[in-house]
């Protein structure tokens, strides 16, 4: 019985201790627990910053578990799962794995990503960010078991060794580090637009080797429009006609936060954006964004002189229709949403009077909404009542090249033509990538 007390006697020396300190431990792992859950949403936010979510979730498929087909010039690839299943994601990874594939293009294993992946623009996250990202990844992202499917494009252009030698031409490593003379608002508005945004991904030009021809405002191509799959990612800089000099801040905050303001709707991969992305941005973000694009130089454009409206030649054609095959189709098809003005129902219904999408130069992504019309913005929810509905199995290629034309001409928008042949090419590339 002694040694049974001597015994229970020393046990509680032991424990006694940690029994006195339990309080504080628990207070410590609350606080620990609450500032990780901190990160982790911290992450989610940075997450739809960067449109993670767009790229890495195919249609019907569960949140980045990948899958999702990507048209390249060398051929299709398939968006990898980034969810945290340590055989199929990158559940595996370190931070240190995960700050490599983010801002270098290396997988663990050390195979180079296709610079699909915007990986020369993530380059320019800071390491707070990154540490916030993995966070998420890690702990706010449930495991999928799905694996990868290897790309469609054939050999020899899917080795990736030359991958290499890309990213040492064309890869700027370095987070971003603010400029000097800027305000804060301007250097987080390039910030987000240089990095996680990767708004160069889409609406800066490529050059021969599909590399972006600048990364920031430095560069004279920076932000200026550029086809990509099929459509013509707008011209962001100050230009007039094609570009965002006739927006005001304003309009520019109403876009990124609703996808439509009163000169231009979202269409294409722009319509994930604003649904997967800009909408969810703060307010602060928002501001900056516009402070930094509003400050860009105007480049582009078509040289043509700047925009006024006039409807006098197009009221004219469509009090006659008869008289203009464009005109013919617009009165069937599209004056009810666009207007005899042009002006259709902003925001609600695009405008093509001085639409900075309808000057632009190249009228890809006219044909193509025409064609295929565009997904349903979603803000807060809800769907867009009013989507543009494709019209390709109504409209022959001369229809839609008629009535593109004239609405290229109507209200002195003065852009160039359409021809069949444009149409019929694009029907065939965006049908063959369906």
């Amino acid at each position: 019985m002694k040694k049974m007390l001597k015994g229970l006697g020393a046990a509680l020396c032991v424990a006694l201790p940690f029994i006195a300190q339990a309080p504080a431990d628990a207070a410590t792992a609350s606080a620990t627990g609450a500032a990780d859950q901190t990160l982790v949403q911290r992450g989610a936010y940075l997450a739809q910053l960067g449109d993670c979510a767009a790229c890495h979730t195919a249609p019907k498929g569960k949140p980045f578990a990948g899958g999702l087909p990507m048209n390249t010039p060398m051929g299709r690839i398939y968006v990898t799962n980034i969810t945290p299943d340590a055989r199929t994601g990158i559940g595996g990874y370190t931070q240190a794995d995960f700050a490599r594939a983010l801002r270098e293009g290396i997988a663990k294993d050390g195979h180079n990503l296709y610079p699909a992946m915007p990986y020369p623009s993530y380059a320019k996250v800071d390491d707070d960010d990154v540490k916030a990202l993995y966070a998420f990844f890690m702990h706010g992202v449930a495991p999928v078991q799905q694996a990868n499917r290897e790309s469609d494009i054939k050999w020899p252009l899917n080795m990736r060794w030359p991958l290499m030698f890309w990213n040492m031409a064309f890869l700027e490593k370095g987070a971003y580090r603010d400029k000097p003379g800027k305000d804060v608002a301007w250097n987080r508005g390039a910030y987000l637009v240089q990095g996680l945004g990767h708004c160069g991904s889409c609406h800066t030009p490529r050059g021969v080797a599909f590399q972006e021809s600048a990364l920031d405002e430095s560069g004279s191509a920076f932000l200026s429009g550029a086809l990509l799959d099929g459509w013509f990612a707008s011209n962001l800089t100050g230009e007039h006609n094609t570009g965002l000099g006739r927006w005001s801040d304003e309009d520019l905050r109403t876009f990124l936060k609703t996808g439509a303001n009163r000169h231009a709707s979202a269409f294409g991969a722009m319509t994930s954006v604003i649904n997967n992305s800009t909408q969810a941005m703060s307010d602060q973000d928002v501001a900056a964004v516009s402070t930094y694009l509003k400050s860009l130089p105007p480049v582009g454009g078509t040289g043509a002189a700047a925009y006024t409206y006039d409807p006098q030649a197009t009221k004219v054609s469509l009090d006659r229709p008869a008289n203009d095959a464009g005109a013919r189709v617009y009165t069937a098809y599209c004056m009810h949403c666009h207007g005899v003005d042009g002006h259709g129902f902003a925001p609600m219904l695009a405008p093509l009077a001085g639409n900075p999408n309808v000057l632009a130069k190249d009228a890809s992504s006219l044909i193509n909404v025409t064609l295929n019309g565009t997904g349903d913005l979603v803000i807060d929810g809800v769907p867009s009542p009013f989507p543009m509905p494709g019209f390709a199995a109504v409209l022959d290629d001369q229809q839609i090249a008629d009535v593109l034309s004239f609405v290229r001409a109507g209200w002195n928008n003065g852009a160039p033509a359409v021809g069949a042949a444009e149409v019929a090419k694009l029907r065939q590339s965006t049908q063959a990538g369906r």
